[in-house]
């Protein structure tokens, strides 16, 4: 079974599915002092867990500008001679829709936009995730020895980049639905275009770890999905998923269906219900990963404040980098192509509604956070499942 301990290297801010994590207070006394981050890891990071305790209200003196969207010609990425099912003409042939700009490739599997205003909001979102883990790119133990890595849905490539530059032991692919990571990469890592809910076409017990965040949105099968991980996993290989709530919390009532940002978070509940997504739980990707085979799989929770109300500094940067991301398209991002093909709601009506909720958050009145988990696994080794399975050499594999 799953484990959901904290792991003795790191303090979380909520540890066991035994206890209700929302209602857990995130004791300070335990946790280490903040340090330079380091990449190059030997234990589990350790992420802040200060106590979520808001500010004494004030007036906020921050301001709500317009947001700003601009076109983009197309975005180069770095190729690779990888067979996948990839065909650049379709794939650069974007779908515009209302102001926003989408992926075009297996088009509708993916809600959130892909243009300038977006990548940026993607930036700001990979900032926090290190906020979160005090500089650390991933939770799980890995060392800078030859490996192969794959991070699906990399987005704009950014924590691609950063693994591959402080592991450059490490040969790194991103993949993703849009093209639109940089042409100019570290010489050990490449991008591709692909989609992930489909066949994986890299070669079987391949990858020592595999890297997954914020797929939600994206994911329809997550059984399938976890197998898929599991067969192109290397014997040893690990994996790490981070998904997030997508219900907010409040311990002290100011978080309630009179707010806007409330009203915001039931209507966008509405249209995926009537899109048919379903919010993955933690317990659906644990399910899964055990099925498929994966061992010693665990979860770990921390809060993420939404808006800079916490009276802990590491805390208040997290909600004040939040406050960044919704204000960069972030509630536009997510609601407007969902709201205005499944609740029929005008383009204008879903913006002024993301422009109300973003008050919210940007007031520091409403105390509100969401969860985010990180699941890591392993992959049995052939001595641990007394079966055969053919290991590649690292370096001599034809792809």
């Amino acid at each position: 079974m799953a484990s959901t301990a904290v792991h003795p290297a790191a303090t979380f801010p909520a540890s066991s599915s035994s206890e209700d994590p929302a209602k857990t207070p995130l004791s300070p006394t335990s946790t280490p002092p903040v340090t330079a981050a380091t990449f190059i890891q030997v234990s589990i990071a350790q992420p802040a867990s200060p106590q979520l305790e808001p500010e004494p209200e004030h007036e906020s003196d921050q301001t709500m500008g317009d947001e700003e969207q601009s076109e983009d010609d197309g975005y180069e990425s770095a190729e690779s001679g990888v067979a996948t099912e990839s065909v650049w003409t379709s794939i650069r042939d974007y779908v515009y829709e209302n102001g926003r700009r989408y992926h075009r490739y297996s088009e509708g599997s993916y809600i959130l936009p892909n243009d300038e205003m977006e990548m940026e909001r993607l930036e700001l979102v990979h900032h926090q995730n290190l906020l979160l883990l005090r500089g650390s790119l991933c939770i799980t133990p890995i060392e800078d020895v030859p490996m192969k890595v794959l991070d699906c849905g990399t987005g704009t490539g950014i924590w691609a980049l950063d693994f591959a530059e402080s592991h450059p032991k490490a040969d790194v692919v991103g993949v993703d639905l849009s093209p639109i990571q940089p042409a100019w990469v570290w010489p050990n890592v490449r991008f591709e275009v692909d989609d992930i809910e489909k066949l994986w076409t890299y070669p079987e017990n391949h990858f020592d770890f595999i890297y997954s965040r914020h797929l939600g949105q994206s994911i329809k099968d997550w059984k399938n999905y976890l197998q898929q991980m599991y067969t192109h996993s290397a014997p040893d290989g690990r994996i790490e998923l981070i998904e997030h709530a997508m219900y907010l919390i409040s311990e002290d009532g100011t978080y309630n269906n009179s707010c806007d940002l409330a009203q915001y978070i039931n209507l966008f509940g509405e249209a995926t219900t009537a899109a048919g997504m379903r919010s993955v739980l933690p317990e659906d990707i644990i399910k899964a990963a055990e099925e498929a085979g994966f061992v010693e799989v665990e979860k770990f929770t921390v809060k993420v404040p939404w808006g800079a109300w916490p009276k802990h500094p590491e805390m208040k940067s997290v909600g004040e980098t939040m406050t960044a991301v919704l204000s960069t398209g972030g509630f536009e991002a997510f609601a407007l192509q969902i709201m205005t093909r499944h609740l029929g709601m005008h383009p204008d009506k879903v913006r002024q509604l993301g422009q109300a909720a973003l008050k919210d958050v940007v007031s520091r009145k409403v105390h509100s956070y969401q969860e985010q988990w990180y699941i890591i696994g392993r992959k049995p080794r052939p001595e641990e499942l007394d079966v055969e399975v053919e290991i590649e050499v690292f370096g001599n594999d034809a792809a």
